[in-house]
């Protein structure tokens, strides 16, 4: 049975254009000899690539895709997300391996841990004294973020994430 997921986080749109391009510029190399015809597989290959690969949040499990196949990993078996040095993050399971979590980055990974339901673990205790509680905010400022914040509640049943290219791939 297939559920749609919570949230589908992708890499950017702009690999999928940059793919029909170069399908688009391939074809007069194709068109020029059968035997070049082949050369039409490679950006079709990052077209299909580029329009599946990602990471689905459920909120029983997260599904990574890739070109082809997937891997369907159950929050219960996850131990750790842990960010690179680039910020892509990774989930370290139970077993002690780790799984790149295509498309999530530093920057989305609070809202897949909030579809999911699952809160992110607080940080271990500093030296540090702890910062002053921020001012309170004036009534229309809370009222507005209340309402911002029910609105927010009213998610729908399927949500898009992409995040930027990479400038070191």
């Amino acid at each position: 049975m297939s559920r749609k997921p919570l949230l589908r986080v992708r890499k950017t749109g702009a690999l999928l254009v940059a793919g029909a391009i170069a399908f688009v510029g391939t074809v007069p190399l194709a068109g020029a000899s059968p035997a070049l015809a082949w050369v039409l597989v490679i950006p079709a290959a990052v077209i299909v690539w580029a329009w599946r690969a990602g990471t689905d949040v459920r909120e029983d499990d997260l599904r990574v895709k890739a070109l082809v196949g997937s891997t369907r990993v159950p929050w219960s078996r996850i131990v750790e997300l842990a960010p690179d040095e680039r910020g892509r993050i990774s989930a370290l399971l139970d077993n002690g391996n780790a799984i790149k979590l295509t498309g999530v980055t530093r920057d989305n990974l609070a809202r897949v841990l909030a579809v999911a339901g699952k809160a992110p673990a607080a940080p271990a205790a500093s030296a540090a004294p702890a910062a002053p509680a921020a001012p309170a905010a004036p009534a229309a400022s809370a009222a507005s973020a209340a309402s911002a914040a029910s609105a927010d509640e009213v998610a729908p049943e399927e949500e898009e994430v992409s995040t930027p290219p990479d400038p070191q791939d």
